[in-house]
């Protein structure tokens, strides 16, 4: 199965972490796998939120 390429940069993917408290566990496990669902949820919301500002 092919792996799907992400929409986002680990660089913004890591400032949105650090943003909402959660890139300890980021760096702690290496990737995004133990950070828990509603936390990722709050990481596309924040990403979602960027982007609209950005089209003003």
């Amino acid at each position: 199965m092919a792996r799907r390429r992400g929409v986002m940069s680990d660089r913004l993917k890591m400032e949105l972490a650090e943003e909402l408290g959660v890139a300890d566990i980021v760096r702690a496990e290496g990737d995004f796998g133990s950070v828990s669902s509603r936390d990722c949820g709050n990481l596309v919301r924040l990403a979602i939120e960027k982007a609209e500002r950005s089209m003003v």
